[in-house]
């Protein structure tokens, strides 16, 4: 017996032979599912023509005046322009997969691209910190002269770049890890806009040659932890661990509160990608237990309380072996 979210059931469909009721809750279907990235296109590809033209003028005067700061924060630019890049394509690739996973050996479509592409940019960011860091300890030893003037008016011109994207990217942000991760990005890199801005007027008023290098190996402290964070993000969902939002052991209390179910077992739940939370479980109901008033009170309440829209729910009477409940995973 299947019900919808709103508990209606449908005494036309019935379960396996051996009783069991199956229900499924669907706040998203494969053929027209758009993830919470994907409704951020418009300003994502926004973001990226205002990244991508700022991108060129930083990289031309840092190569031009030999700024580390102003090559760093270029750098981090372009691990921007990587990164809403790789998350545009990953949504563009799930979007046409999810209208043809049904039926298909694909029957998630390509959802986990953009969790995928959300690591991909954290692996990138801590590169680009890395060699940045690098050659800041050499140049510690022996800095070199620096035209503060241009690299100034560089900087300002890649902290108005981040700041456009900044806006735009913020709302997605909230809702997205693929977005969020661009946001970082984005975020960290209007802050080392800022550091390069002080440490170009350090050098253009006091001729102090050091702030060029530290400003950078500022930048790339202050990237390191958050990119590691969004990379644990990343892997968690990856690992199929469960939303860091969800509580399961009150998520089991609330299912076996429910009326007539006297046990949960086989209980599962993860994010397939952003906004994408899935759930399993099979509920031990009382044996004159309705297994249609059942479905539908459980649906709304992972619907409700924990915005979990597509859940799998076996129903099973209690009078009845289930060789399931021998699972150990």
């Amino acid at each position: 017996m299947t019900a919808d979210n709103g508990g209606r059931s449908d005494e036309g469909h019935r379960g396996h032979g051996h009783g069991h009721g199956h229900g499924h809750g669907h706040g998203i279907t494969a053929a027209d599912a758009v993830s919470a990235s994907g409704r951020h296109v418009r300003r994502m590809v926004a973001a990226l023509c205002v990244l991508v033209t700022f991108l060129v003028v930083e990289v031309v005067v840092a190569l031009a005046t030999g700024s580390l700061a102003l090559l760093s924060d270029a750098g981090h630019m372009l691990t921007d322009v990587l990164g809403i890049g790789m998350a545009l394509a990953a949504i563009t690739a799930a979007r046409r997969a999810a209208r043809r996973a049904s039926g298909t050996r694909r029957t998630f479509g390509l959802y986990r691209l953009e969790v995928l592409a959300a690591l991909a940019n954290a692996l990138l960011l801590f590169a680009v910190a890395g060699f940045i860091l690098y050659e800041a300890a050499h140049r510690f030893t022996d800095p070199p002269e620096v035209e503060g003037g241009p690299v100034m008016i560089a900087a300002a011109a890649g902290l108005v770049a981040n700041l456009v994207a900044f806006a735009l990217l913020r709302q997605g942000a909230a809702e997205s890890i693929n977005v969020r991760g661009a946001y970082l990005e984005v975020l960290a890199d209007t802050l080392a806009s800022v550091g390069v801005l002080i440490g170009a007027a350090v050098t253009l008023l006091f001729g102090w040659r050091y702030a060029d290098p530290l400003v950078a190996v500022a930048i790339a402290a202050f990237v390191i932890p958050r990119t590691a964070r969004l990379a644990g993000q990343a892997l968690r969902i990856l690992v199929q661990e469960a939303p860091a939002e969800v509580d399961v052991r009150q998520l089991r209390r609330d299912l076996v509160g429910l009326p007539a179910v006297v046990g949960v077992h086989d209980l599962h739940v993860w994010t397939l990608t952003s906004g994408m939370e899935v759930l399993q479980a099979h509920l031990t109901i009382e044996t004159d237990g309705d297994t249609g008033t059942v479905l539908g009170e459980a649906q709304r309440m992972l619907a409700e309380k924990y915005g979990i829209h597509h859940a799998t729910l076996q129903v099973e009477p209690a009078h009845l072996p289930m060789s399931c409940r021998e699972l150990s995973w």
